[in-house]
């Protein structure tokens, strides 16, 4: 173990090999190729996590959100490390992986020759050729370079003269031993008793990184599951009179000036990943979230006002559990899920605001709520990649909203359900656009047409009556500079009434969305949000119609101290609560911590 690592190191240095000779007197030493990586963190197999992780295409530089996490970005969970020893961190990892981790790799070269930066001239050609010819044991970068002129640590040499010396005991044990001379054994061994020291030195600090390796393992959670997780810390207020004209089919408030009080909530996540291929994913999530939602009647009463979190679950519950895996060489991804899988999972958010936690702070701004907001738990859906560029994919998905309950009117194809596709397209790895159309069933006292983000009535247009909807959206996002993206949705709903009755209403609702991501230092991420909720603007009732139009804007700027905390304050602004000029603005400030880990 101790000679692979050294050799490891040794592969990404010709000059260490070069010079370990040259100082030799030209005696030439041999070298071997070992490709073992020697990582303390390998025992867990790897696994990807979302948000940010599920954009177009691996290779998209686009900012496209997926699940509940940032997208875009998008901020990868970091895996929990136990603690190390500070000594063998520094001395140990740091000064050998610090050689060993170029992306480079090098490749055996049988003359001298084929190495474009080596010339006859220089006064290392003759150790080198020697090295080449005699021995076989030089390695060159893909450019077919040897960059001999690297400068190298005592610590490097000492690792190679180290390797040589196991190399000439081969060559010894080959039966090949006229291959070193004696003048070469005489070198070797006054070097060796030169670097006797730093020879010591690394052979105790890799010794301490097995025992280290050794106890990890012994110990570890899982060598399948990686354990990650989130806490959010929520403070908020908002400002205004509570929304009291309300179209017939929402609660009518009584007057009150700003009801709402500062308040301080939190939600926590614990993923619990899974993979048995290191490319397909077993989640199980639970959390607990405790954070006022601004609709309710003594607050707000307007569904505009809620936050991207909120709800109160009472301790923890079980959350995500789905599990997905590659097909088709990886041109495919299929998705099962028992609890909590939402349409916004398996077809794609174009946009960079959408996480919950690292995202936009209001729920509306979030995404598309006629395509991505409605029934969902249990189901399956696809995802088909065609091309490299243009690229194409093809998003399929159905989910059932109570598919445990086996009573009538309930399951698997019988409750309320949600069915979708997406069709999208990538011309180049900055812009992206989406077609994507849902059929939408709610059962009689679980309708939810706007997902929880428009209107009173845009939410329940026939009251608590069944209702089936059909949902067209449009999106696209496009990134104008490095550290700038505009984007935005359109979406249109036809609702039906299935009992008493055929009365149908047209509810649309759209946005524009500015995202600056890293926009003063890496990990940042600003947003602006300009829209409209949910509105009915045609209603066989006409008195059912929304009669003024609200419109929603919303800004807010993430800052990131580092890959695991975040802080993001913000506000947005309702005006014409519930489409109804008669109710005061309601201002919604927010001030949002993010821990990751």
């Amino acid at each position: 173990m101790t000679n692979k690592i050294l050799w490891k190191t040794l592969k990404h240095s010709p000059s260490l090999v070069g010079a370990a000779l040259l100082l030799s007197a030209g005696s030439a030493l041999a070298t071997e190729k070992i490709a073992t990586k020697f990582d303390i963190t390998s025992q867990v197999a790897p696994v990807t996590t979302e948000d940010i992780e599920d954009s177009i295409s691996p290779e998209s530089n686009l900012a496209i959100a997926h699940q509940s996490e940032p997208p875009s970005q998008p901020v990868e969970l970091a895996q929990t490390q136990p603690e190390t020893d500070p000594e063998i961190t520094i001395l140990g990892i740091e000064q050998i992986n610090q050689y060993s981790g170029l992306e480079d790799s090098m490749e055996q070269v049988t003359s001298v020759s084929q190495l474009s930066d080596v010339q006859p001239t220089d006064w290392a050609f003759q150790a080198l050729q020697s090295l080449v010819e005699r021995y076989g044991c030089i390695a060159g970068y893909p450019d077919g370079t040897f960059r001999g002129n690297r400068a190298m640590t005592r610590f490097e040499f000492a690792a190679g003269l180290n390797a040589c010396l196991e190399r000439v005991n081969e060559l010894i044990a080959a039966s090949v031993a006229n291959l070193v001379t004696r003048e070469d054994l005489a070198v070797i061994q006054r070097l060796q008793e030169e670097f006797a020291a730093e020879l010591a030195t690394l052979r105790g600090r890799v010794y301490a990184l097995e025992a280290r390796t050794a106890e990890l393992e012994a110990n570890q959670f899982s060598t399948t599951t990686k354990l990650s997780g989130e806490v959010v810390f929520w403070a908020g207020d908002s400002f205004g009179d509570r929304s009291r004209h309300n179209v017939a089919g929402g609660p009518f408030g009584r007057a009150s000036d700003d009801p709402t009080q500062t308040y301080l909530g939190y939600r926590s996540r614990l993923n619990f990943d899974s993979s048995f291929s290191g490319r397909d994913r077993l989640r199980i999530r639970l959390e607990a979230v405790d954070i006022p939602n601004l609709r309710s009647f003594g607050l707000n009463n307007t569904l505009m006002a809620r936050t991207s979190i909120d709800g109160r679950s009472n301790g923890f519950r079980l959350d995500d559990l789905n599990y997905r895996f590659p097909a088709f060489d990886g041109k495919a991804r299929f998705w099962v899920g028992a609890n909590a899988l939402g349409i916004d999972n398996i077809l794609d958010v174009l946009s960079p605001l959408e996480s919950a936690s690292a995202g936009s702070i209001s729920r509306f701004g979030r995404r598309n709520p006629a395509v991505f907001r409605g029934p969902g738990g249990a189901g399956a859906g696809a995802n088909f990649t065609f091309g490299s560029q243009p690229r194409f994919k093809l998003n399929l998905a159905y989910l059932a909203g109570n598919a445990s309950d086996a009573t009538q009117s309930n399951g698997l194809f019988n409750g309320s359900n949600s069915a979708g596709a997406q069709l999208v397209y990538e011309p180049n790895r900055n812009l992206a656009f989406a077609v994507e159309y849902a059929r939408k069933y709610f059962s009689t006292e679980d309708v939810n047409i706007a997902g929880g983000t428009g209107s009173w009535i845009s939410e329940r247009p026939f009251g608590n009556n069944a209702t089936s909807s059909d949902n067209l959206g449009l999106q696209f996002n496009w990134r104008v500079l490095d550290k700038f993206q505009l984007g935005g949705w359109f979406g249109a709903t036809w609702a039906h009434q299935q009992r008493n009755g055929s009365d149908s209403a047209t509810i649309l609702n759209w946005a524009v969305t500015m995202g600056f991501p890293d926009a003063f230092s890496e990990g940042d991420l600003g947003g602006i949000i300009i829209g409209m909720p949910p509105k009915v603007t045609n209603h066989d009732r006409g008195a059912l119609e929304d009669r003024d139009t609200s419109f929603h804007i919303e800004a807010f700027y993430r800052y990131a101290f580092n890959d695991y905390i975040s802080i993001t304050p913000g506000f947005f602004v309702v005006t014409n609560p519930d489409h109804n000029s008669h109710n005061a603005n309601i201002f919604v400030g927010t001030l949002r911590t993010t821990f990751r880990f």
